[in-house]
C-alpha cells in the first residue's frame, strides 16, 4: 500500500501523464505536461526509484554543479499535484518521466497505486507520433480508449490496434484491467520536420485536453511559439522545390480527406474554446505537498522556448500518401556520446516507405494512434 503524506484531499482529480521516448515525437507530449507543471506551479511529491526501471547505459544520469558541489540527476518518473481554481476547481496529478527500460508491469502498478490512493477518476496519457501530415494544417489529435462505454460518452475512438506498443499502450491497458477510466491523446507530427521542439503539436494536445476535461488551460507563449515554428518551417521548405512540392501533395490529400468535416462539430468546438478564453477565469497557482513513495502496488501482474525551427528533410521518391495511419509510432533512438537520455521519435506505421528524417533508424512500431481517423493506442 502506498502511503502519501502531505498531499491534501484532491478535488475530482485527473492524472495526466507523458513519457519521453518512443511515444513522444518532437517531444510534443512531454512538453505539454511540462507546460502544465510550469503554468500551475506543480510541486513534486513523489519519484519512482530509478534503479527499478531504467538502464543507465540507455538513459544516462547527468552530473551538474550546485554552488561548487557536484550532484547527480537520475532518469526517473516524477509525480506532482496542481490545484486549478475557478468556478469548478479540480486537481491534476501530473506524471512526467522517461519510458522505462524494464519491468513495465511493475512500473504501471506503481503509478496505479498512486492513482488509487489519490482517488484519481480519469487517467489521460498523451503521446505523439510521426505521420504524413503537412505542417501547414492543424495538427491532428486523436483520442482513443479501450473502454467501449467511455468511447461513447466522451466521443472517442475505441482502439482496434494490434502490434508492438510502448509504455503509453501498456499503461492504458493496465488502467483498463484495474477498472480506472483511461484515455490516450495522440498528436501527429510531420515526419519531415520531426526534431524537437514542436510547439504546434504541444499546443494541439493541450487544446484537446482542455476540451476533454472541460478545463481552461493557460497557454502562455505557446501560440506565439507555434506561429514562429510554422513560419520558420515555411521558409525552410520554400528553399527546396522538392520539399515544397511534397508539402503541397500532403496538403491536397489532407484537404480532400477532411473536406466533409470542415464544419459542424469541429467548428463548434473551436468556437466554444474561443468563448471560454474570452470570458476568462485565469487559473491560480497550483499547490501540492510532499509525500513518501513507500508501499506496494495494488494491481497484480497484469498483461499487457522557442528556437530556430529544425530543417525540413528532403522527401524520398516513394513518399506515403495519406495523413496518418492506424498503428503506433515507430521507434527511433538517438544516443549521444555524452550520454544524455535516449531520444526516440514516434513514426506512423502503415504509411509505406514514406520519407523519414535523416538518422532515424528502422525499428518496430509503438504506441497506438492514428493520425486523423482511427487512432490506436493499446
Amino acid at each position: 500500500m502506498i502511503e502519501l503524506e502531505g498531499v491534501p484531499e484532491l478535488i475530482d482529480p485527473v492524472m495526466v501523464a507523458a513519457f519521453e521516448g518512443w511515444n513522444d515525437a518532437g517531444d510534443a507530449a512531454s512538453t505539454a505536461v511540462a507546460h502544465l507543471d510550469k503554468e500551475w506551479k506543480g510541486e513534486v511529491f513523489a519519484a519512482l526509484d530509478a534503479e527499478d526501471y531504467y538502464d543507465f547505459q540507455v538513459n544516462r544520469p547527468t552530473v551538474w554543479l550546485d554552488g561548487g558541489v557536484r550532484k547527480i540527476t537520475w532518469p526517473t518518473t516524477r509525480l506532482s499535484v496542481v490545484r486549478v481554481g475557478g468556478d469548478k476547481p479540480r486537481d491534476l496529478v501530473l506524471v512526467r518521466g522517461i519510458e522505462p527500460s524494464m519491468r513495465w508491469r511493475s512500473f504501471c502498478n506503481e503509478l496505479l497505486g498512486f492513482a488509487h490512493e489519490l482517488g484519481v477518476e480519469l487517467v489521460v496519457i498523451m503521446g505523439a507520433l510521426l505521420g504524413d501530415t503537412p505542417h501547414t494544417r492543424p495538427v491532428p489529435v486523436s483520442g482513443v480508449t479501450s473502454d467501449a462505454d467511455l468511447a461513447r460518452t466522451m466521443d472517442l475512438e475505441e482502439t482496434k490496434y494490434e502490434g508492438p506498443t510502448g509504455i503509453v499502450g501498456i499503461l492504458q491497458e493496465a488502467c483498463t484491467h484495474a477498472g480506472v477510466p483511461a484515455v490516450s491523446l495522440w498528436a501527429a507530427v510531420p515526419h519531415y520536420v520531426s526534431q524537437p521542439p514542436n510547439p504546434k503539436a504541444t499546443l494541439a494536445l493541450l487544446n484537446r485536453l482542455e476540451d476533454l476535461i472541460d478545463l481552461r488551460i493557460p497557454l502562455g507563449e505557446l501560440p506565439e511559439d507555434a506561429r514562429a515554428w510554422q513560419l520558420g518551417v515555411d521558409q525552410l521548405a520554400a528553399e527546396d522545390s522538392e520539399v515544397a512540392e511534397y508539402v503541397q501533395t500532403l496538403e491536397e490529400a489532407r484537404d480532400t480527406a477532411e473536406l466533409p468535416e470542415a464544419s459542424g462539430e469541429a467548428i463548434a468546438r473551436e468556437f466554444e474554446r474561443y468563448l471560454r478564453r474570452r470570458d476568462g477565469g485565469g487559473p491560480p497557482a497550483g499547490s501540492g505537498g510532499h509525500a513518501t513513495e513507500s508501499g506496494e502496488s495494488y494491481l497484480r501482474d497484469t498483461p499487457g522556448g522557442r528556437g530556430r525551427p529544425p530543417m525540413a528533410q528532403r522527401p524520398e521518391s516513394d513518399a506515403g500518401q495519406d495523413g496518418g495511419s492506424d498503428a503506433e509510432p515507430r521507434k527511433g533512438t538517438d544516443e549521444t556520446a555524452g550520454g544524455a537520455r535516449s531520444d526516440t521519435r514516434g513514426r506512423a506505421p502503415g504509411s509505406g516507405d514514406s520519407p523519414r528524417p535523416s538518422g532515424a533508424p528502422d525499428a518496430p512500431e509503438t504506441s497506438d494512434p492514428s493520425d486523423t481517423s482511427d487512432p490506436s493506442e493499446d
